[in-house]
């Protein structure tokens, strides 16, 4: 396996973890499979160490997550502002995870700039923020987070201490982030290193089951909902948009995380290349807007241009501040200014 880092970055980031004895980790508001999969991963690590660790997420992250070791574990910032802030302004080591900007941290981003505490990037987003932390590790060909904190952590040495729980944890963050291993997933030591998670003894099939089939029968009504009713197909059936209402989510009983995978349904379709959801925010006044493509469709530029977002390739995202009737004819215009793409 190539080493992540060279040896002078590596003894910087060592040293920088030996210097330090109060570490928060961190990860983006929204945190998906791979943002709470590479944090308890990287967690378990360092509390190997002899380090005290805490992790502190902007909000809440889906239900189908709460099964992952030690996520009872986790300060949210939404929930408990007061104590959360506390933590992060008595570390001494902050770890940003899964972003490139603190800006993708919303709400908590405020005390986290503020936080005296020195800032480690970990991250695989394109354009990463050099401002903010004292040093950045960042490479957005990798699948994942998760991938890197593996990388890394096999790279300090740390691989034969890592627990079952730690590497449950770093293989679920690099199977949600790639769809099951269905898209940027290319790269041969992807599966070495999910050869020596395995040694781990993990149960990988218990794990995709874990995230995958756990919803509930509202969840399955609404799926059908979705691609009966709310389903439009776009140059020359080649791209779709579908959109969810508060009103809808609420008709279906929506819990954190339903939502999760709708996106990828119409790339089901032959010859399809772009699929976009709408969805309309519970918690805040905006469209929360998903990207997925195939091949070489560029949705992270899409995200950019149009949906103040970014990510990758095939898997992207963003939101829009106003209603969903004109979330809707951005979705069409993007379409449109990439018909010849499609």
């Amino acid at each position: 396996m190539k080493q992540l880092l060279s040896n002078t970055e590596l003894f910087a980031l060592l040293q920088t973890i030996q210097q330090s004895k109060h570490i928060v980790i961190c990860a983006h508001r929204g945190p998906d499979g791979d943002a709470v999969g590479s944090s308890l991963g990287w967690a378990d690590y360092l509390t190997s160490l002899g380090k005290q660790v805490n992790i502190v997420l902007p909000n809440p992250f889906p239900d189908f997550l709460r099964w992952l070791p030690n996520s009872h574990l986790i300060h949210f910032y939404v929930k408990h502002e007061a104590a959360a802030t506390q933590i992060i302004n008595q570390a001494d080591l902050i770890f940003c995870l899964d972003f490139n900007s603190l800006s993708r941290l919303q709400e908590m981003q405020t005390a986290v700039a503020r936080a005296k505490a020195d800032k480690v990037i970990i991250d695989h987003h394109l354009d990463p923020d050099h401002t903010c932390a004292k040093q950045v590790i960042s490479f957005p060909s990798a699948s994942s987070t998760s991938e890197l904190v593996f990388r890394l952590i096999h790279q300090l040495g740390g691989f034969d201490s890592m627990t079952r729980n730690g590497a449950a944890c770093i293989y679920t963050g690099m199977m949600t982030d790639t769809g099951g291993f269905t898209y940027n997933s290319n790269n041969p030591e992807i599966y070495e290193i999910i050869s020596l998670l395995l040694t781990k003894e993990i149960d990988k099939d218990k794990i995709y089951r874990n995230v995958f089939n756990v919803y509930s029968a509202d969840r399955m009504r609404l799926t059908g909902y979705v691609l009966y009713e709310k389903l439009h197909f776009y140059a020359r059936n080649r791209a779709s948009i579908f959109t969810l209402t508060r009103e809808e989510m609420k008709r279906f009983n929506f819990i954190r995380g339903d939502a999760e995978g709708l996106v990828n349904m119409p790339l089901q379709v032959k010859g399809m290349r772009l699929s976009i959801s709408l969805r309309e925010d519970t918690e805040r006044d905006v469209v929360r807007v998903s990207l997925r493509s195939v091949d070489d469709f560029p949705c992270n530029k899409m995200a950019e241009e149009f949906f103040n977002g970014g990510g990758h390739l095939n898997a992207s995202g963003g939101e829009l501040p106003f209603p969903l009737e004109e979330a809707v004819k951005t979705a069409e215009r993007a379409i449109e200014a990439y018909n010849e793409k499609l």
